[in-house]
């Protein structure tokens, strides 16, 4: 789903929130609107870590790249995982919760993340790809440090 997309959701989702539930301090409002869109923030990373530029343009760029060879790759019936997104992971909300439980305002930040993750979920099944999003971070270390054993059998140092 595109940033503006998540901002506007976001915030539709916040006011109802507030609606609901009036009596929640205005910063914990805030925390929900910028948590439901700057959990966004592990796209940028990846950019980052891909083309090694920090510009917010051309992470847009980056990403306006992988859509058209994911929509290539889709046609040829070619199914792959996409970037690695930390933060949306099920191990992230549960270390976000857990902490939440201990020290309020986090609970607010959860509250952004889960809304945020469920559009994301609607999102991605519309569009038939939610095979492309890893939901485990440990799923991801076991498929790395697998790719790494099986590149050391095919490759072995001499």
């Amino acid at each position: 789903m595109f940033p503006r997309w998540h901002i506007l959701s976001g915030l539709i989702f916040t006011l109802l929130f507030w609606i609901v539930f009036p009596q929640t301090a205005w910063y914990n409002i805030a925390l929900i609107v910028f948590a439901s869109v700057l959990i966004d923030f592990d796209h940028y990373m990846c950019a980052v870590w891909d083309t090694k530029k920090w510009s917010l343009f051309k992470a847009f760029e980056y990403h306006e790249r992988l859509m058209k060879i994911e929509l290539k790759e889709k046609r040829k019936r070619i199914f792959r995982k996409g970037d690695f997104h930390i933060f949306h992971t099920i191990e992230f909300h549960a270390l976000v919760l857990a902490v939440g439980l201990i020290f309020n305002p986090f609970l607010y930040t959860f509250t952004g993340m889960l809304f945020h993750s469920l559009i994301d979920l609607v999102d991605l099944s519309i569009r038939g790809e939610l095979y492309r999003r890893e939901f485990f971070l440990t799923n991801w270390i076991r498929r790395k440090i697998k790719a790494k054993m099986v590149h050391k059998i095919i490759f072995p140092k001499k």
